[in-house]
């Protein structure tokens, strides 16, 4: 049991009905688990609104109401009345599990790119010196040897505030997690105690219903990270940096190619084999050092930069950084599968048009025999990014397999007659196998030596959503399955 009137502390609030003089048993905000006696957080979601469900709520046990507006309950239920609920819900979360981020040493990464795969560098670094560090990001969360398949890049704070909980009780000493416009904007991350704040790079993206009504709006959302954070972490070479900035309240570390950066990148060279794609550069200024990064491109110098940046006030030993980099690893971000000792062959989530010219762009800087995209689009989603992307691909590709991604509840042949309008934008020659296993197989047993073949799109996703329906479907299984049926045949 917790007293009611101790999670609210950290609020101003009004109490309009009833006492919180009363011990409440469990903290809820999911109409579906009200249980007796407990304090329900109404909430404004896009689609549903669950002050409207405050009634109900109190009929079904809960004991107290935390609302921003007055609501219908029966007598003897507190209604407390605050200005915004989704940041109560996030402060007295931190209450109920018991502050646990003030145990721990907290890293948050926000930006456009760039913030999984610098997420799981940081992790890596931070696990090799010996220091036990938890994750929270767009593919899963990490508790120790636990992995918990994620939902949001960044959860609701409640949920935040568990896995907090969690990751002390099992000895973590510090967290690294990816912080998402849209969960800066839904307070989830508010009140938490950031150590060190990084900014990656912006670009517009996530802007539109329910999502961001501008660019500015996002911009924004972004820099509110640096209003909470100790020592902010940023790179000099994006040009939005100053603006991310503005207001900022923390200490200001640089990095980036510029001579203006505190930790300067020089001498990169793209490192290639059949079958590896790679990237070197020195390291000078805050640290100094030669690193050798098994991921291809500049963005991945960039993400390593922000690695050492971190990892630096954490006094890990400078081999241990260049071991670790080497070996850091994130599912479906620039993910080399070993199919071939001829072309190379990668995965990667890039699923709009921005992330697809990006490592297009990247990939056709190691001069590849052939550069071969294959990818599709989401049903039921934005029609323009369909001809964007394939637009893209036709200008960048060599050649472009269309094939299907999640089609939701529209036709797949639909989104790729979508798509094929992009690509007859350009003189880019394309294929078209609607079945993703096939059009797999179809690059494996056409790859060509010097070939780099990117299976873009789904990333680190294991199933397709079909109908309302999500089927298993893990790239890496069907690589496994088409590999064994060539041998075969």
């Amino acid at each position: 049991m917790r007293a009611a009137r101790e999670l609210l502390k950290d609020l101003d609030y009004e109490v309009l009905q009833g006492t919180v003089n009363r011990d409440v048993n469990e903290l809820v905000y999911n109409t579906a688990k009200v249980t007796k006696d407990c304090m329900f957080v109404c909430i404004r979601g896009a689609s549903f609104d669950s002050h409207e469900a405050a009634g109900q709520a109190a009929g079904s046990g809960a004991s107290v109401i935390v609302a921003e507006r007055p609501v219908e309950v029966p007598e003897g239920t507190a209604v407390v009345l605050v200005p915004d609920t989704r940041y109560a819900l996030a402060k007295i979360s931190a209450a109920y599990f018991g502050y646990p981020a003030e145990k721990l040493r907290i890293i948050g990464i926000t930006g456009t790119k760039g913030k999984t795969t610098a997420a799981y560098m940081i992790h890596s670094i931070l696990e090799h010196a010996g220091i036990s560090t938890g994750l929270i990001g767009t593919i899963e969360t990490i508790i120790g040897e636990q992995k918990i398949p994620s939902c949001n890049t960044t959860p609701e704070s409640y949920t935040i505030q568990e896995d907090f909980a969690r990751m002390v009780e099992a000895g973590c000493r510090a967290v690294v997690m990816e912080v998402s416009s849209q969960g800066l904007k839904l307070h989830r991350t508010a009140g938490i105690p950031f150590e060190l704040g990084i900014f990656t790079n912006l670009a517009p993206d996530h802007i539109g219903p329910n999502e961001h009504d501008s660019f500015e709006d996002y911009l924004e959302c972004k820099s509110r990270l640096f209003r909470q954070c100790r020592v902010g972490i940023v790179n000099v070479d994006d040009e939005h940096w100053k603006e991310v900035l503005e207001g900022h309240t923390c200490g200001i570390e640089t990095y980036g190619f510029s001579e203006e950066a505190d930790l300067q990148a020089s001498d990169m060279k793209f490192l290639s084999r059949p079958g590896y794609l790679g990237v070197s550069c020195r390291v000078s200024g805050l640290a100094d050092m030669e690193v050798e990064i098994d991921l291809p491109g500049k963005f991945s110098v960039y993400n390593s930069l922000a690695a050492i940046a971190v990892c630096r006030h954490f006094e890990v030993p400078r081999e241990i950084m260049k071991k670790a980099l080497k070996e850091a690893r994130s599912k479906g971000r620039i993910e080399k599968v070993p199919v071939s000792e001829e072309f190379t062959l990668l995965i990667d989530y890039a699923h709009n048009a921005m992330s697809l010219e990006s490592i297009l762009t990247t990939l056709k800087e190691y001069r590849p025999g052939r550069l071969i995209c294959l990818f599709g689009c989401g049903g039921n989603r934005d029609r323009q990014r369909r001809f964007e992307m394939g637009e893209v691909s036709g200008r960048l590709a060599d050649l472009t397999v269309i094939t299907s991604d999640n089609p939701r509840f529209e036709e797949p042949q639909a989104i790729i007659d979508d798509i094929r309008k992009g690509m007859e934008k350009t003189n880019g020659k394309y294929v078209e196998i609607p079945d993703r296993k096939e059009a797999i197989r179809y690059v494996i047993a056409h790859g060509q030596p010097g070939d780099v073949i990117v299976l873009a799109g789904k990333g680190h996703e294991d199933y397709q959503e079909i109908r309302g329906i999500k089927y298993p479907m893990d790239e890496r299984v069907l690589i496994r399955e088409v590999l064994e049926e060539l041998e075969r045949s």
